[in-house]
């Protein structure tokens, strides 16, 4: 881990400061089609020092696609604080997502699945 690292973090204590310092206090997102699932990826690569250390941690994350629920554990970080920074990200242009689920979305009716599920058995 590097010095920059240390300063917020410790090997063997972990994090140094609170989760919702990273946030300013915020708990809740704006946004309300962010979840575990949702895939997201960062558009730029130099931030030239302008976002702080949680943020510049979590696009180290997002280099590829990746979900909310991975980068909160590449990150080292509560789920919700990251949905909280992922949050500003987004709202800044760094970040982009796909959510897994369409919103409104309708289920396979009673036939369709039987017929899979016969398909399946037929394995």
């Amino acid at each position: 881990m590097s010095g920059e690292d240390s300063a917020w973090f410790d090997e063997d204590a972990g994090p140094l400061a609170r989760p919702y310092t990273f946030t300013r206090g915020r708990t809740h997102v704006a946004r309300d089609d962010l979840n575990m699932i949702t895939l997201v990826v960062a558009l730029r690569g130099n931030h030239g020092g302008e976002l702080d250390h949680a943020h510049e941690r979590i696009l180290e994350c997002c280099q590829d696609p990746i979900s909310i629920a991975e980068v909160a554990a590449g990150a080292d970080l509560p789920l919700g604080v990251v949905k909280v920074l992922l949050s500003d990200l987004i709202e800044q242009n760094y970040v982009i997502f796909r959510t897994g689920l369409a919103k409104h979305s309708s289920a396979a009716s009673p036939d369709t699945l039987q017929k899979v599920l016969d398909g399946i058995r037929e394995l």
